[in-house]
Formats: structure tokens, C-alpha cells, sequence
């Protein structure tokens, strides 16, 4: 009971003198009724008591799974490890040992759900945007059951949609404006090299298919001469031989 009095204090904004994100209590990034349900849940009441960023990381790397709620509309482990990050809104730095640490994949997609909500939006772009290039499997809870989807694919929903895991995420503005505004660089895809050299295969095949419609035009040409030229000498044959007949 302390542990879900403490989730609730936390929660009241009244007197809260905690960290800010975008102006607000970061626990609020969630909502309501998922936060009700989050500290209803048991794995809160027993896995998530007391943690701090050290061993919420501990916690972490034993996710087996991704998700937001399941069954009767049960929070997913993942989704109290996020909420409890956003409770402690610990350092940028750790959230970035989390994210770059390659041995444990959950950890990664924790951190990087946990910087879509709390990043600001050029920041997001820069700090997510390399992991499209992480192609390992996660498996998914939805309340239908389990699916399997990739890091890559999971960064980019959290890049381009507006709700992942059960959780309303901010409106991300477009890479574009953010282009526009100075604020990032022109993104280079990482398969930019493979894509030119497959642009330059397509312009060699067409340039070949080019090349063999000219050299078939040019040989239908000829022998339609060739035949033109028979068919008069032909012709010039058969007169020759009406002519002597005739005299």
C-alpha cells in the first residue's frame, strides 16, 4: 500500500517539485486510466517497488516482450518498467547507455519508447533514427496474443504514429519542417549506395534494351530492301521473258 500511496503523490501535481518535461509531470505523459492500471497491476506492486535507474535496468533486460495491455486490459511489464522510468526521469546519459547497449534488445526499445515520450523532437530524430538499421526480432502482447515485429519496424511506428504500446504519444512534427528550420541535417539512408547502384543496373539494362530495339529496326530495314530489291528484279525477269514471247 505505501508503494501504490507513493505512485499516487507522485502523480498529484499539487507541490510536485520534480523534473519536467514540456512543462508537466512526467508520470502524466500517460493516461489516466492507463496509469490507474499500471499501479493496479502486480508485477507493480512487486517488481517495481523501490527501483531506481540501476536496477530498473536489472528489471529491464529480463523482458521477454513488448507491448502495451493484454487479456482484460493488463499492463504489459514493459509498459510499468516505462512508466517508472517516467516517474524517475533519470539522466539523459543513462537513457543513452540503455539505448546503445547492443547485448540486451528490450532494454534498447524500452529506452527508445522512453525517448519518444520525453526527448524534444530533433533530438528524437537523431537519437532513433540509426536503430531503423536494427533488423533483430521482438515479440509483441497485444490483446489478441503474441506477434513478432522488428526493432526497425517498432522505431519507426514510434517515429510515425501517434499511439504505441496502449500509450498516446505527442504529435511529432515532420522531419521536413525540422529540415526546414535548421534544426536537422538532410537524412542519408543507409542503403543509399545499394540503391544507386541498383538506379545504375536499371539505366545499363535500359540503355541495352535501347540498343537491341535499334539494332532489330535497322535489320527489319535491310531485309525489307533486300526483298524490295528481289521483287523488282523479279519483276524485270518476267517482263523480259512476256517481251520475247510476244515477238
Amino acid at each position: 500500500m505505501a508503494h501504490k500511496a507513493d505512485a499516487k503523490q507522485m502523480l498529484d501535481d499539487r507541490g510536485y517539485q520534480g523534473q519536467l518535461i514540456r512543462g508537466q509531470n512526467p508520470a502524466t505523459l500517460f493516461e489516466k486510466a492507463v496509469r490507474d492500471r499500471i499501479t493496479d497491476s502486480y508485477y507493480w506492486k512487486e517488481q517495481c517497488f523501490a527501483l531506481n535507474a540501476a536496477t530498473l535496468c536489472d528489471r529491464a533486460v529480463e523482458l521477454s516482450f513488448i507491448g502495451g495491455t493484454y487479456g482484460q486490459q493488463k499492463p504489459t511489464p514493459f509498459l510499468c518498467l516505462a512508466f517508472k522510468l517516467a516517474q524517475l526521469t533519470p539522466e539523459k546519459e543513462i537513457i543513452l547507455e540503455y539505448l546503445h547497449d547492443e547485448n540486451f534488445k528490450y532494454l534498447r526499445a524500452l529506452a527508445a519508447f522512453y525517448v519518444r515520450l520525453t526527448f524534444e523532437p530533433a533530438e528524437i530524430y537523431k537519437t532513433l533514427e540509426p536503430l531503423l538499421s536494427d533488423y533483430r526480432k521482438l515479440k509483441r502482447r497485444t490483446t489478441s496474443g503474441f506477434s513478432l515485429t522488428n526493432i526497425d519496424q517498432f522505431i519507426d511506428d514510434l517515429l510515425t504514429k501517434d499511439r504505441v504500446c496502449a500509450t498516446s504519444l505527442w504529435k511529432l512534427p515532420q522531419r521536413q519542417l525540422l529540415e526546414d528550420l535548421d534544426l536537422l541535417d538532410e537524412r542519408v539512408s543507409p542503403l543509399g549506395d545499394e540503391i544507386d547502384e541498383i538506379d545504375a543496373d536499371d539505366e545499363g539494362a535500359r540503355a541495352d534494351d535501347d540498343g537491341n530495339d535499334k539494332t532489330g529496326e535497322n535489320s527489319g530495314r535491310e531485309s525489307g530492301e533486300e526483298s524490295e530489291s528481289s521483287d523488282g528484279s523479279g519483276r524485270s525477269r518476267r517482263d523480259h521473258s512476256s517481251s520475247d514471247m510476244e515477238e
